[in-house]
């Protein structure tokens, strides 16, 4: 047989697996074989009988063998519906992505509550089960066990699901622990153009890692000191304080990190790592002191909180539809100043009494939007280091721009490309003129139309157009909607339950 169609056949293996919900190991143990033979088939690597193909679609209830490929997955939305109803926020993308690279930290067993089922976390999880770690999804699927090896392999990476994710990066602050030299595929994700890891190496280099980046590849040198002073971050971005915090949890002394982020996904790790035995004084401020633990094991139960990313996903889908919907458990902190420029735009609102997540320590609220006549803000939209605009609700305010009255400015000078991608709301009516590859004009009120086109390769812009189309009177398309998956559990599916009418769909 073809190593193409080796390939071919292992991808198909893996995403039936994936829509299954297994992990390689269940798969193994439903198989009666080992994780690692699971982990070659996936990849390609091994030949594979009729027989054997003919088990696995047994075990995965899924027919792997037929006429023509599985292609991308593509959505058909038919729009102009109101939304109606009550709808859970999940927990969060950026706080699952970096609790799993935390969980290399552990000698011991984790546990994760409501772990997002998402494409994100399934190349992580890819990821650790290739290098040794045991995972498996229990209590019904919910929640997501975490077993370390004694001992990493990380010859074995799987290459391909680590050049998917921009999260391999926080790979390094735990490993540079474990092992004195070792290699990392460089980092993916969204197409949203340059972005350095320089930062991440600044920080990283007083715990004497070095890397240096060949054909592809980091290749990590550790030789282990400790810093002789505070760590200041030349940029307050979330991965790199969270890679800071990783490098500092297993430092055997006292690292005061500076200008770090204190963004939800952050304080979600923080959170973590004192459940692991970690010290951290000044969470929720730029100021960090985290007091290492050289050696964690110990068996831990976490419940990472909501996404308010995925909260202002689900508020702009009313706004843009004209919807009164309410949306619960939204972590209002991470969340106010979004709500505070709503406001002043003039969006009927209200909100629950406080209560607390499942961590115990973020805040929650249950939000009630309703349809309002918006104004365009007398200031721009840009986003800031929390406590100010979330970067990645910024696309969110392309869309409700579009049916305020007026022209409202968006300036996203974090991304290089992400700006651009926001006028692909002018293929469904939309007025958005681009100033630079960093500022958008958006002219409203929009009469939204109906369209079918592809879906843009970052992953917010890719749901805000999917927003508008469930606005537009007729049936859109939207193809290729992998990017969406990465970072949204059953979306299509979950506004359905509200309302919305979206069927997924692929190619024959």
């Amino acid at each position: 047989m073809a190593d193409d169609y080796l390939v071919r056949i292992g991808k198909l293996i893996r995403d039936a697996r994936q829509h299954r919900g297994w992990t390689q190991s269940q798969l193994a143990e439903a198989l009666g074989t080992s994780q690692s033979a699971v982990n070659r088939i996936e990849r390609g690597n091994q030949n594979i009988s009729l027989e054997m193909i003919a088990r696995i679609g047994e075990a995965l209830d899924s027919e792997i063998v037929s006429l023509g490929y599985a292609g991308p997955m593509h959505l058909r939305v038919v729009g102009g519906r109101r939304l109606s109803g009550a709808i859970d926020v999940k927990t969060s993308k950026n706080a699952c992505v970096a609790l799993l690279c935390a969980s290399l930290l552990n000698q011991g067993r984790t546990v994760l509550r409501r772990v997002a089922r998402i494409e994100e976390v399934f190349r992580i999880l890819e990821v650790l089960n290739s290098v040794g770690v045991r995972t498996r999804w229990i209590n019904d699927g919910v929640d997501l066990e975490i077993v370390p090896p004694a001992e990493l392999e990380l010859d074995a990476i799987d290459e391909e699901a680590a050049r998917r994710t921009r999260s391999i990066i926080m790979f390094l602050g735990p490993l540079l622990h474990r092992m004195d030299r070792f290699k990392l595929p460089y980092a993916g994700g969204c197409d949203l153009g340059t972005r350095t890891v320089e930062p991440h190496m600044i920080a990283l280099r007083r715990f004497g890692l070095e890397v240096t980046a060949t054909e592809g590849i980091y290749h990590a040198e550790v030789e282990r000191s400790s810093p002789d002073r505070p760590i200041v971050l030349t940029e307050r971005g979330d991965t790199v304080t969270e890679n800071a915090l990783l490098a500092a949890a297993r430092h055997d002394g006292v690292t005061v990190i500076r200008n770090a982020s204190s963004n939800y996904m952050v304080q979600d790790l923080c959170f973590f790592l004192e459940a692991l035995g970690v010290k951290v004084d000044g969470i929720g401020t730029t100021t960090l002191t985290v007091h290492g633990v050289p050696v964690i094991d110990t068996d831990v139960d976490y419940s990472p909180s909501e996404d308010p990313v995925e909260a202002m996903s689900l508020l702009a889908a009313a706004v843009v539809t004209e919807s009164e919907l309410t949306i619960r458990r939204v972590p209002i902190e991470f969340l106010e100043i979004e709500l505070a420029v709503l406001e002043e735009m003039g969006l009927d609102q209200d909100r629950s009494a406080e209560y607390p997540a499942d961590n115990g320590r973020t805040r929650l609220v249950d939000l009630t939007v309703r349809p309002s006549k918006l104004e365009a803000p007398i200031d721009k939209i840009h986003p800031m280091p929390f406590p100010g605009l979330n970067i990645d609700n910024v696309p969110f305010f392309a869309a409700i721009a579009a049916v305020a009255q007026g022209q409202t400015l968006i300036h996203d000078w974090v991304y290089d490309n992400r700006a651009i991608y926001l006028t692909d709301l002018n293929r469904l009516g939309g007025r958005l003129q681009l100033l630079d590859p960093h500022r958008v004009l958006v002219e409203g009120p929009t009469r939204w139309r109906a369209s079918e086109m592809m879906c843009p390769p970052a992953l917010r812009p890719a749901v805000v157009v999917l927003l508008a189309m469930m606005a537009a009177e007729g049936t859109s398309v939207l193809r290729n909607v992998y990017v969406i998956n990465r970072g949204y559990e059953d979306l299509a599916e979950r506004l359905n339950s509200v309302g919305a009418q979206i069927e997924t769909f692929r190619d024959i």
